[in-house]
This record gives structure tokens, sequence and C-alpha cells, in this order.
């Protein structure tokens, strides 16, 4: 069975942006910055919402366009509309039974990709496997909690942490 690994990045205070999406405090670059976009490489799925794939609109994503192009994407929406979808762009219901089929698939683990109301959803339904946390050297005050509304008490267990020259550290955690 496939894992689910919810790799993203997060301020201090552990939001994964700020109001409106502002993301400007999170490091665009450095070794942490480069060890995340080789890690990205071993991925062929990633899952999002709808709020995240949108996201990518203000850097040059096209609708329909997958935002990693070598990976399968499942963007969990009941409301977004995608005319001209690449093939490997799939837009699906948010639904449980769904995330169950793609984690038992013969396959590479499946990214999350950003989304803290998305991933508290995953999370409690118990589908997350691994936390991994770009953890950033900010506190942003207000934003996009990690896990959005989720109010679950999870313990995890660390499993690998790395800190980089810029402050940027990478934390891996089991579920």
């Amino acid at each position: 069975m496939r894992n689910i690994i919810y790799y993203v990045a997060t301020s201090l205070d552990g939001f994964i942006s700020g109001p409106d999406g502002d993301i400007s405090g999170f490091a665009t670059g450095g070794e942490g910055v480069d060890q995340y976009l080789k890690d990205l490489q071993d991925f062929d799925t990633v899952i999002m919402g709808k709020n995240t794939y949108e996201f990518g609109y203000q850097y040059g994503l096209k609708p329909g366009q997958p935002a990693y192009p070598h990976m399968k994407h499942y963007i969990f929406s009941q409301s977004i509309q995608l005319e001209d979808c690449h093939p490997n762009v799939k837009v699906v219901p948010r639904d449980i039974e769904i995330v169950k089929q793609l984690k038992e698939e013969q396959a590479t683990d499946i990214y999350l990709c950003g989304g803290g109301i998305f991933a508290g959803w995953l999370m409690d339904h118990g589908m997350i496997d691994i936390l991994k946390i770009k953890l950033n050297p900010f506190l942003q005050g207000e934003g996009i909690p990690l896990f959005g509304s989720s109010q679950n008490q999870v313990s995890m267990s660390l499993i690998e942490h790395v800190t980089y020259e810029d402050g940027l550290q990478i934390s891996t955690y089991a579920f």
C-alpha cells in the first residue's frame, strides 16, 4: 500500500500561508528547497484540493494543466470546473473511498500538496502516513493552519531531521 506524504512548508507558528495565500516569508531557494525539489521527483501521483490547485494560477499554471508535469494529479473538489484537462489531471469528488483506492494502487507514494483544509480532512480520516515539514524560521501570525480546522490530537514519531544553513529545517514524522 502506498503512503500519503504531506510535504509542506510551515512557519514556526504552524501556518502554511498567510491571509489571502501570502507565502512571501517562506524560503524560495537554498539547500532545503533544493532537497524538496529533488524529493518531488520520487512521486508519480499528487493529490490536492481546489484552492491549492488554483493557487498555482498566480504562478503561471493554466487551468487543466499539471502543476508537476511528471505526476498524475487528482484535484479533490465538488466545484472546480476544468475544461480541456491534460490527461494527467483528473477532478474527483472529496470521497474517502477514492483516496483508499489511490493508496491501494501499485505505484510510488502519494504527494499531498498543500491545503490545510484538505490535509485536515485526510488526517481526520486517518489517511496521512507521513508528515514532512519544511519549517521556515519566521512567525506568520495568522493564515491557513497546517491541518485547517481539524482538532484531532495525533501522536507522531520523528523519523528524520535536517537543519540547513539558512535556518530552514526539514523534519519527517510518521503517524
